[in-house]
């Protein structure tokens, strides 16, 4: 089993910025030092709320040395807001920028205030995110490409810069509904499995996901990443006290912004935190922590564990002091998986 960090990119307005900074490479140094295999974090746009937020693609290119050997990726990027030539130079760059160990990850996006901000009308969004995909892989090709739409016209370009990965970085392409999954089963390389949903969703999810793949001819794909919430503490009740606030806070935020809306009917965040908290965190000791997540490799071949252990407005030496028991006590006994 492969252990990833989801590094947080979100703080509280006022946190000073350059201090988030540096805190985040401390962190980003202490899962290299300690053997994590790779790093991720997520993009949004005009934060609203307590809330602001780093770029993900200058980010990543700061993060990408510190990380040392570890794979980097977009965890992720929303796609159907930017044009393809620029995603696709982009990705090319931070693919070389990383030595050919990058993930693409992708996803659809669901805040009005973001589609309004870049232009994209309703009846056009998947379309734009299919078709934009299909355009890149393309450009990647070193062929000739024409392509038009509101947003970009390609009259057989050719694209000079390419990644290092051929045909491509892998794709991963992050699902949160059924039909978002029944997508990712047919264009990427991987679903990458939301950090939102309990439990019971993810596996009634996963049904749909390897109907879809079976459907379009496709096999199990070799990687299968699971993105979870967690926190390791002493013991379950300490690991609640310590995080929760930040993670009761994070779940607030979403709900403001909509982001249960796009998820299937019973995922509501509206809701107090211990029923959220049911079926959904991994929060306690090392020991709770893996029994908590010991259900998903059980049923499902997890190639990856990508892991977020902070949360906007919490203290980095409170997530540095989680992830080093984490590091010493669970990752061990997960690297057995």
């Amino acid at each position: 089993m492969k252990i990833g960090l989801f590094l947080t990119s979100q703080h509280h307005l006022d946190k000073n910025m350059v201090e988030a900074l540096d805190e985040q490479i401390t962190l980003v140094h202490t899962a290299r030092d300690f053997g994590w295999d790779s790093l991720y974090s997520g993009q949004h746009y005009l934060n609203e709320g307590n809330n602001k937020a780093l770029q993900l693609v200058p980010l990543l290119a700061r993060l990408i040395p510190e990380a040392g050997e570890m794979k980097t990726g977009l965890g992720i990027l929303l796609l159907n807001l930017h044009n393809p030539v620029y995603v696709a130079e982009t990705v090319a760059t931070l693919d070389i920028i990383a030595r050919g160990n990058f993930i693409f990850g992708v996803g659809l996006g669901y805040r009005e205030t973001e589609f309004a901000a870049f232009g994209v009308p309703k009846g056009e969004r998947v379309k734009r995110f299919e078709q934009y995909i299909d355009v890149i892989y393309k450009l990647w090709s070193g062929q000739p490409v024409s392509f038009e739409d509101p947003t970009c016209k390609l009259d057989e370009a050719v694209l000079n810069i390419r990644p290092v990965q051929q045909p491509g970085p892998p794709l991963w392409i992050a699902a949160n509904n059924d039909v978002a999954i029944r997508r990712a089963a047919r264009l990427g390389d991987a679903w990458f499995l939301n950090p939102h949903s309990t439990m019971q969703t993810i596996f009634r999810q996963m049904a749909i996901y390897q109907e879809e793949l079976d459907k379009v001819g496709k096999t199990m794909p070799p990687d299968l990443p699971l993105f979870r919430e967690i926190f390791c503490a002493k013991d379950r009740e300490t690991a609640i006290r310590e995080a929760g606030p930040y993670l009761a806070g994070k779940y607030q935020a979403y709900a403001s912004w909509g982001q249960d809306k796009v998820m299937p009917a019973d995922e509501s965040f509206d809701k107090d935190f211990e029923d959220l908290l049911s079926d959904r965190f991994v929060l306690g000791s090392p020991e709770e922590c893996y029994e908590q997540l010991r259900p998903y490799w059980e049923a499902f071949p997890i190639s990856e564990m990508v892991l977020r252990p902070h949360w906007a407005g919490m203290p980095a030496s409170l997530t540095k002091k989680s992830m080093e028991l984490m590091s010493r006590e669970l990752l061990p006994e997960l690297r057995k998986i």
